[in-house]
């Protein structure tokens, strides 16, 4: 660890003049950025006081040192490029939008972030997808309990099956409430999701779950629960999701 009062290899007087860029007298800096490297200059991490690069850089701040003298920051260094050229340019990215508004998020770059919450991938998934899914009670939780049942079934199996019962109101919950003591009786676990006020549909719900479960790393499919232990009236809402092992 050293500050930036002290001069490494790695940071260097800028030999451009006042009109080819930066402002004189900012240095110009190497950064090795989770194994990928950077050119810079101090002015350009400075750029917005209140940011963690400023932060990083400011005279009095602590830094990493790798091996070869360059400053070291322990982030995914893929997506740093683009928090770059917002500082040097205020040029917006058009690739992996969803991975650069996290870097910004943790580099506090906020004209940045405000940014990105516009673009159409990230304005769906923070207001339209995860807005709904709060409207929907215990929703982690039954993520978490649907991947240990689903963990618990797996052992010498090639697949696991979880039972899951979808209801969107309140009246479908009285529907579905015999059922349920049925399924209890026969010491079935069964996962519920619902009621819920909002606007999407149970097909909407079962999506998410499928695609929050997937993004954990899980492959993961669902189907209608078809077996004649329940009624035929009861199958709209009731799935069976199966997790493939192998």
């Amino acid at each position: 660890m050293m500050s930036l009062s002290s001069v490494p290899r790695s940071l260097r007087p800028n030999q451009a003049s006042p009109s080819a860029g930066p402002p004189a007298g900012s240095p110009v800096v190497e950064l090795n950025v989770g194994g990928e490297l950077y050119t810079t200059t101090v002015g350009t991490l400075r750029k917005l006081p209140g940011s963690k690069l400023a932060e990083m850089f400011s005279s009095s701040a602590k830094v990493c040192m790798d091996a070869e003298g360059r400053f070291f920051i322990d982030r995914p260094g893929t997506y740093f490029g683009p928090i770059l050229d917002y500082l040097r340019s205020e040029r917006l990215p058009t690739h992996h939008i969803p991975e650069v508004y996290r870097e910004a998020q943790f580099y506090a770059i906020k004209p940045l972030v405000k940014l990105l919450e516009d673009m159409p991938q990230i304005f769906g998934e923070q207001v339209a997808r995860k807005q709904f899914l709060l409207r929907v009670p215990g929703y982690g939780e039954n993520l978490e309990l649907m991947v240990r049942l689903a963990r618990a079934e797996a052992v010498a199996a090639r697949r696991s099956m979880v039972l899951v019962c979808t209801v969107r109101t309140e009246e479908d919950a009285a529907r579905c409430a015999d059922a349920l003591r049925l399924l209890e009786a026969e010491k079935r676990s069964v996962v519920k999701f619902g009621p819920w006020k909002a606007a999407p549909q149970v097909k909407d719900l079962l999506d998410c779950v499928k695609m929050d479960i997937t993004a954990q790393g899980y492959q993961v499919y669902y189907e209608p629960y078809s077996e004649r232990t329940l009624r035929a009236k009861y199958f709209s809402y009731f799935y069976t999701f199966v997790f493939i092992w192998w």
